[in-house]
């Protein structure tokens, strides 16, 4: 769970009844295609699944894409009130999230039992250590996850795969929405988003999302305040060339939720009972999180000729953190337990650009999308910062009492700078043939250095590393819908240290293999997909017999996906996701081949929703879905599978108006999540009302 032992979180009973209906909605879309008239309807699903642009870096259908994308669109953000990036994929196929509880200023994702990247607008966010950039879900239109190993397009990353953010652009009609949230835990939300085109001119639009939202954390005494503003402009220079600025502003100020838990008083009975769910071992008049963060940049767009186009996106990002931060770290007492503290006070500073080439031309029976690019990026980030082991006196593990410590000393703070440049040259093809055969390969070289100075000792520690990564994929599109696919990627994850020796490690490798089946008939507003996958990463570092980290392991995952969104009638729709994930790691020389920690070989999950069209119930909407999460193990430790659910309910008051409740964990159930030498309760129930107008 953590480098260096930080508390930096890194890298069947129910199942009985879940599998089958997952699989039995799966196995069932065909007859959803009965409902014919469902494409006809105002939520209309087939959009957002012609615009998928993560997976080739070029907008296609999802269905028509050999590699594993899901999408929740921005209407399934507002209807389910998405307050955190990692709610946005609970019920999707493959992604792990919640399993740390529930984190006040951390998005924490497994896809397929791997960590995994971050982009917002196709642009890397750089998340080293704890400076985490946060993107905001009011201010999404939608995210896309990518599932494997990615550096095919997107350069150095882990082989889970990567979350795409989307943001909300300028739109050419006038249109807008103020939003009033409250709920439980003292929530307080104000929402304003607001765009159309600029003195009703046909050439300049604009956007602008503004945000202020307060919330107390789910542990005692702890909380955070957001304000989060994003203007954007697009402005058409012709019908050739357009050009789009996106900016934001974000605010947190708060008291970190540290979730860690020991496995004594969770999983493990003790003399005094369980621990409450809502027990904090920090210090909440110490602890302190800040942090500022704005981003500026834009997106440029230019059809060279009818063949070329040309596309530019570039975006600087400015963070500074101020993080203090104090956790439980190990059982001393009967009843009593030690803690350690951390500190980061800095700043990171990036700048990440991506220019594409995209060729497209066809013949009476193929159509060619050759896409050529250069992507540069660069990290700079300047800190100071403690690690603490030991932090005040014991605290009571049932009871615990504050104040008994002495803050982090100036002698404990190292001056750290860590500079990354990453430069990348790709090439990727996609060859159709008589609309029937869809071919994709593609290569990319790219260059990756970083140095982490401590500038307190004058060590520095440095990696300088040159990588290929190769993807390939086939698809068949037959008339029926129903599109097989095979697919293979690779990704590399620079290690950014040295070996006890003072040698570079390697770059952590991944390899992906992958066959599918995508359904989406014509007529039938919806899909399903199917996928099965060997997932392997290599270089993995483990422990030797003497104690130093080498780099001599494996960690491998194998598993079975299933995942459909759709229509069943013209007012229902379904969306249902099975997940099986068998994931194994090399821990030591002596421990190898060893399950994986937090992540369940089982999960799955059903949403429904349903809108009345007629009579006195028009206008409302009932949702409800229940989340499967099978047992995990760590060591010694077995957590239990546990089952929650949630609901939403919605009432169009008039053509403006709109009241909303959602409740997550209906049903308040105290359950670990999961442990990884600390233990994790999953989220207490959350009430959150809802009253917008549209305009």
């Amino acid at each position: 769970m953590s480098q260096a032992f930080l508390p930096y979180k890194q890298p069947l009973r129910l199942c009985t009844r879940f599998v089958p209906l997952a699989v039995a909605f799966v196995g069932a879309a065909p007859l959803a295609g009965l409902a014919q008239d469902s494409a006809e309807t105002s939520n209309e699903l087939l959009a957002p699944l012609v615009v998928v642009e993560t997976a080739l870096k070029v907008e296609a259908p999802l269905v028509e894409t050999p590699r594993p994308v899901s999408v929740v669109n921005q209407e399934e953000l507002e209807e389910r009130n998405v307050q955190s990036l990692d709610e946005a994929f609970r019920y999707r196929a493959g992604v792990l999230s919640g399993h740390y509880g529930s984190d006040n200023n951390t998005d924490w994702f497994k896809i397929r039992g791997f960590d995994q990247s971050t982009y917002q607008d196709g642009l890397r966010i750089y998340r080293e250590g704890f400076y985490q950039w946060l993107p905001e879900p009011y201010g999404l239109e939608r995210v896309e996850v990518f599932k494997g190993p990615s550096s095919i397009l997107y350069g150095e990353a882990p082989p889970g795969g990567l979350i795409n953010a989307v943001s909300k652009r300028p739109t050419r009609e006038e249109r807008g929405r103020v939003d009033f949230g409250i709920g439980t835990r003292g929530y307080h939300r104000l929402g304003v988003d607001t765009s159309g085109p600029v003195n009703e001119s046909d050439k300049v639009q604009y956007r602008l999302v503004g945000l202020y939202k307060s919330r107390d954390g789910d542990l005692d005494y702890t909380e955070n305040d957001r304000y989060y503003i994003a203007p954007s402009i697009n402005i058409d220079f012709s019908a050739d060339t357009s050009l789009t600025l996106l900016g934001s502003f974000q605010r947190d100020n708060g008291v970190p939720t540290n979730t860690f838990k020991l496995p004594y008083g969770t999983v493990q009975d003790t003399p005094f009972g369980k621990v409450d769910p809502q027990t904090n071992y920090s210090e909440p008049s110490y602890d302190r999180d800040q942090r500022k963060q704005s981003a500026l940049g834009y997106e440029l767009e230019h059809a060279v000729n009818d063949t070329w186009t040309f596309e530019q996106n570039l975006r600087y990002s400015h963070l500074d953190l101020d993080l203090r931060s104090s956790y439980i770290l190990a059982r001393s007492g009967e009843r009593e337990g030690s803690r350690g503290a951390l500190l980061r006070d800095g700043t990171t500073e990036s700048w990440t650009v991506d220019n594409r080439f995209i060729g497209r031309w066809a013949t009476r029976r193929t159509e060619n999308t050759l896409l050529i690019g250069l992507d540069y990026q660069d990290l700079q980030i300047r800190g100071e910062e403690a690690d603490l082991f030991s932090f005040g006196a014991p605290i009571d593990l049932f009871d615990p009492q504050y104040g008994n410590f002495d803050p982090i000393a100036d002698s404990d703070i190292i001056d750290r700078r860590i500079d990354t440049q990453q430069t990348g040259i790709y090439v990727q093809n996609q060859f159709r043939l008589d609309d029937r055969w869809v071919v994709l390969g593609g290569v990319r070289y790219d260059q990756a250095k970083t140095d982490n100075v401590n500038r307190t000792t004058g060590v520095t520690q440095r990696s300088d590393d040159d990588e290929w990564s190769f993807s390939g994929g086939l698809m068949y599109l037959a008339d029926n819908g129903l599109s097989p696919y095979l697919s293979y990627t690779e990704s590399f994850d620079p290690l950014g240290r040295n070996t006890s020796d003072g040698d570079l490690y390697e770059p952590r490798e991944g390899k992906q293999l992958e066959a599918g089946l995508k359904f989406a008939p014509e007529g039938w507003d919806g899909y399903a997909t199917l996928a099965v996958f060997d997932l392997e990463e290599s270089n993995t570092l483990i422990t030797s017999p003497a104690g130093f980290q080498t780099q001599a392991g494996t960690r491998e995952s194998q598993g079975v996906e299933l995942e459909t969104v759709g229509y069943i009638t013209d007012s229902l729709q379904a969306t249902a996701a099975y997940s099986y994930t068998s994931a194994r790691v090399d821990q030591s020389v002596d421990q190898r081949d060893v399950r994986a920690a937090l992540i369940p070989r089982h999960q799955a999950s059903l949403w429904l929703d349903y809108s009345f069209s007629q009579g006195t119930l028009d206008g409302l909407k009932l949702g409800g879905g229940a989340r499967y999460v099978g047992e995990s193990v760590d060591t010694d430790i077995t957590v239990p599978d546990y089952t929650v659910f949630d609901a939403a309910i919605s009432y169009d008051l008039s053509p403006q108006w709109r009241a909303q409740v959602n409740v997550t964990n209906v049903f308040d159930k105290e359950y670990v999540a999961s442990c990884d030498y600390w233990c994790y309760y999953g989220e207490s129930r959350g009430v959150l009302g809802n009253l917008s107008y549209q305009w």
